[in-house]
C-alpha cells in the first residue's frame, strides 16, 4: 500500500510568500493530527554546524512551532551532540552555535533543548530487537516527548550516498554512544600520495587518533570510525575502509529510527526541504555548490516514503555542472555520481523490511 507524500515547489504568486505555503503543507498533509493539548512536541531539527549556511532558515521553523501551538502542543527544538569535535559535541557549544545560527526564541518562539544533554550521556536505552541492537540508546528528551516532528534538510552523504529523514532521525538523535554505535563499521585510511600533513583531520578528531609525523598516520586501535576526519580533510586523502560491508551503517541507522519513533505511533510527523541540496552532510563546517536548483518541500506521515520522493525528485532535476558532479550533472542517479560505491537503497530496502513504512508513495502537488 503506497504512502501519501505533500508536496509544494519554492514558486510563489503574490500575496503568496513560502511561509504560508509551509503552513498550507503542513495542515493538508495530516502530520499534526496527533498531537494533543498539552503534548511535548519534539521538532528535531539540524541547528547548522558553524561555518555552514545550508541548514534551513530558522524563520521556517517558527512557522511550524506557530501550527504544533495552535493544536495546544507545547514545542521545543533539539538535536543530539556530535560524536565529532566540532561546535556541537557539548551542549554548552551546541546551543550557542544554535543561537548565532537564527534559532533563538525571539526567532524560533519555541525552547532549545539539547536532546542528550551536557555532554551525550543523558539517553534513553529503547529495546528494538532488530539484527544489529537489541537496544538502540536514544537522547532523552526525544525519547520522552509525546510527539515528534523530524524537520530535515536534504543532502548528499559521504557514508550513506544522501541525509534525509532516516539520517536526521536515527544518527541525529542517538546519543554520543549511540553515534559511536552505528560509526563502528566504519575506519578511515590515508593516501599517502595526497597528503600534505595539514594537520586538519587531527584538529577534529573526537578520539585524538590521528598524528602528524611528515604525513598524517590513524591509529587504527584508537579510531572510533566517526569518519569525520573524511570530510574534513581538504586535499581529499582520507577515505573510507569499510571493517565489514559498508550497508551496515544503513542498516544501523534504520534501526536507531525504529529506536526513535517507538511509542509514538500515530504522533510522528516529517518534512523535507529539498534545497540547498549540498553534496556533503550539514555536519562539516562549510557548504558546497547545490547539485540541483532548489526543488520544494515535502510533507508525509511515512519516513521511507518521503526519503524516496526526495531522491526521486532531485534525479529528476537537471544537475548543476558547476557543482561535484561536473560533466556528469544530468546522470540518471546524482547520488551514485558523488558516492559510486555507495548505494543509498539499502537504507529505504531495510527500513521499509523493518516496518518503518513503505518506498510506494503518492506524490500530491499542492501547486
Amino acid at each position: 500500500m503506497s504512502a501519501n507524500v505533500y508536496f509544494t515547489n519554492f514558486g510563489i504568486k503574490q500575496g503568496q510568500g513560502l511561509l504560508n505555503k509551509l503552513e498550507r503543507l503542513v495542515n493538508r498533509s495530516g502530520i499534526m493530527e496527533g498531537i494533543l493539548p498539552k503534548d511535548l512536541v519534539a521538532l528535531k531539527i539540524h541547528f547548522g554546524e558553524r561555518g555552514n549556511l545550508a541548514y534551513i532558515r530558522p524563520q521556517f521553523v517558527r512557522r511550524v512551532v506557530d501550527q504544533v501551538k495552535k493544536k495546544g502542543g507545547r514545542p521545543f527544538l533539539t538535536d543530539a551532540n556530535t560524536l565529532y569535535v566540532g561546535s556541537r559535541s557539548n551542549a554548552v557549544d551546541h546551543l550557542e552555535t544554535a543561537i548565532e545560527n537564527g534559532f533563538d526564541y525571539s526567532v524560533v518562539g519555541a525552547p532549545l533543548v539539547i536532546a542528550d544533554g551536557l555532554n551525550g550521556k543523558d539517553y534513553v536505552s529503547v529495546p528494538v530487537g532488530l539484527k544489529h541492537f537489541q537496544e538502540v540508546k536514544i537522547g532523552s528528551a526525544a525519547a520522552h516527548a509525546d510527539a515528534l516532528l523530524a524537520i530535515t534538510h536534504f543532502k548528499g552523504h559521504e557514508a550513506t550516498g544522501f541525509g534525509g529523514t532516516l539520517k536526521n532521525l536515527g544518527m541525529g538523535l542517538g546519543s554520543r554512544a549511540g553515534k559511536q554505535q552505528q560509526h563502528s563499521d566504519v575506519l578511515p585510511r590515508i593516501n599517502e600520495e595526497k597528503c600534505v600533513a595539514c594537520g586538519k583531520c587531527k584538529l577534529w578528531c573526537p578520539a585524538q587518533a590521528i598524528t602528524i609525523e611528515g604525513k598524517a598516520y590513524i591509529n587504527q586501535a584508537v579510531c572510533i570510525g566517526c569518519g569525520e576526519c573524511t570530510v574534513t580533510c581538504p586535499h581529499k586523502a582520507i577515505a573510507i575502509n569499510w571493517k565489514t560491508e559498508q550497508d551496515v551503517i544503513q542498516e544501523k541507522i534504520a534501526e536507531y529510527t525504529a529506536g526513535v519513533l517507538k511509542g509514538k505511533e500515530g504522533k510522528v510527523g516529517f518534512i523535507t526541504f529539498v534545497n540547498n541540496v549540498s553534496p556533503l552532510c550539514d555536519c562539516v563546517a562549510w557548504n558546497d555548490v547545490p547539485i540541483v536548483q532548489d526543488i520544494g518541500i515535502l510533507a508525509s506521515t511515512d519516513p521511507i516514503a518521503i526519503d524516496q520522493a526526495a531522491v526521486d525528485l532531485v534525479n529528476q532535476a537537471h544537475g548543476n555542472p558547476h557543482s561535484l558532479l561536473g560533466d556528469r550533472h544530468n546522470e540518471a542517479d546524482k547520488f551514485r555520481v558523488l558516492y559510486p560505491d555507495i548505494d543509498w537503497s539499502v537504507q529505504l530496502n531495510y527500513g521499509e523490511e523493518i516496518g518503518l513504512g513503505t518506498r510506494e508513495y503518492n506524490l500530491i502537488s499542492l501547486d
